[in-house]
């Protein structure tokens, strides 16, 4: 995840409120107006002294940034600067900041090399794209594939405890957590965006499935679904394979009637299968292979739905190479 800073320098009280509604990591103004900032909320402030600022204009100040930062200071790089030179720079150091001044520069700056640089200083003229630039580089997590799956199976199983997944965030149509009994084969659980006429939609909620259940999580790690909390940030998963950040803001465990739903997806080297544990509920929902929700209680055996396999192995949520199998 990219760190984003904004620089109100000079200050600007409106624009350090929208920064701080955006949600950005931290403030850069002066010295003397660091208690400003913080009279308005609760967030880091530094100061241009903290960041020095190094303009690329010819090749040496590359060694100039590369030695200052091996140095241990926060070297930012000042807005104008091109790929190339940044791409030298990024070769030699660990940690580097770049300003930028549009969505497009933070784009850019967030995918040299395909690793980017760690933190983007959003300057005044950058802050109309601002809440686009920290939803874009602190909540997205790029794309997932997703494949095709054809349910085979699906039967009643009696009781068993459930998770209820209530983020801090409003989930849309199309939108869920990926749920499987094995790591490498989970299933999009829709989040509760669907309204019936018996229940209001809780755009909020991932009814995610059984406590022993794998979640798959942000940084390629996954989880049980009993592990998770409030605070925690959860990878929400679109359809398009779109993902993206939430926050738990609770986490219901109730014992309710659940379904065990079978399903497989045939690929090159064979046929990968799965299951899930969900409950028997009108208001669950599966997504289809056309990215439309699909309840539990009107799915069929034959009806194509959209997973995520993967190798199986886990440690602790973490990926381990590992003779292992999980059904």
């Amino acid at each position: 995840m990219k760190k984003v800073i904004f620089k109100s320098v000079p200050f600007d009280k409106t624009l350090v409120t929208l920064a701080l509604e955006s949600g950005v990591d931290a403030v850069m103004v002066e010295k003397d107006k660091a208690d400003a900032v913080r009279a308005l909320g609760r967030v880091t402030v530094i100061t241009p002294e903290d960041m020095p600022v190094v303009e690329l204009t010819k090749k040496a100040d590359e060694d100039v940034a590369v030695k200052a930062i091996q140095a241990g200071k926060n070297v930012v790089l000042k807005k104008g600067w091109e790929i190339i030179p940044v791409e030298n720079i990024l070769a030699q150091v660990d940690t580097l900041a770049l300003e930028c001044e549009s969505l497009d520069r933070a784009l850019l700056a967030a995918g040299i090399l395909e690793r980017g640089c760690d933190t983007i200083v959003v300057l005044p003229e950058g802050a109309a794209d601002l809440k686009r630039i920290v939803a874009e580089l602190k909540l997205s997590q790029g794309t997932m594939e997703l494949s095709t799956a054809t349910v085979t199976a699906i039967e009643s199983t009696g009781l068993g405890h459930r998770v209820c997944v209530d983020t801090i965030s409003m989930l849309k149509k199309g939108q869920g957590m990926l749920i499987g009994n094995s790591s490498a084969f989970s299933f999009l659980v829709h989040a509760e965006t669907e309204s019936n006429p018996y229940v209001a939609a809780r755009p909020f909620r991932v009814n995610a499935g059984a406590v022993h259940a794998y979640a798959q999580m942000p940084g390629d790690k996954t989880t049980y679904l009993e592990e998770l909390s409030s605070g925690t940030d959860v990878l929400i998963v679109g359809a398009d394979g779109a993902t993206s950040l939430a926050t738990v803001g609770r986490v219901k465990v109730e014992v309710r009637p659940m379904l065990l739903i079978s399903a497989e997806v045939k690929t090159a080297g064979g046929v990968k299968s799965g299951q899930v544990f969900l409950q028997n509920a009108e208001t669950i929902r599966v997504v289809s292979d056309k990215g439309e929700p699909v309840s539990v209680v009107t799915l069929k055996v034959g009806d194509k739905i959209l997973v995520r396999t993967d190798e199986a192995g886990r440690h602790f949520g973490m990926r381990i190479k590992e003779d292992i199998k999980e059904g």
